[in-house]
């Protein structure tokens, strides 16, 4: 999928890490992307995404509070949302549902993050 796809695509972030959520914001507004959100808890992500329609999000696995971003996947890919979840566990622990998005292993790199947009967005 070519890169100029992702122009002005309304993403969301669930971060409940306000460096790394600026950080992220501005990686993806360098690709072109329109970060219409963050949430830092799974109540406020997903009324994010009843109010703000993202069409894509960036989910950090471990959020405050021993929450997870589990709840938050179910509800996009229930929609068909595709989404990419960022963590530093093996992908293999994650709960099943996370199957439906594209993983990214942290520490990850600009050219990491391309890459797993590109693999998110890609027609099934």
């Amino acid at each position: 999928m070519a890169m100029d796809s992702l122009h002005s695509m309304r993403v969301m972030i669930v971060e409940n890490d306000d460096l790394n959520a600026t950080l992220l914001q501005l990686q993806l507004e360098r690709e072109g992307l329109h970060v219409v959100g963050v949430a830092e808890t799974v109540r406020s992500a997903l009324d994010m995404i009843d109010v703000l329609h993202p069409q894509l999000a960036l989910l950090d696995f471990c959020l405050a509070d021993d929450e997870d971003s589990t709840p938050v996947a179910e509800v996009l890919a229930g929609r068909g949302i595709p989404f990419l979840v960022a963590t530093g566990m093996d992908a293999s622990r994650l709960p099943g549902i996370f199957d439906a998005g594209v993983t990214l292993a942290k520490p990850y790199t600009g050219s990491d993050l391309r890459q797993a947009l590109a693999k998110a967005l890609r027609p099934q």
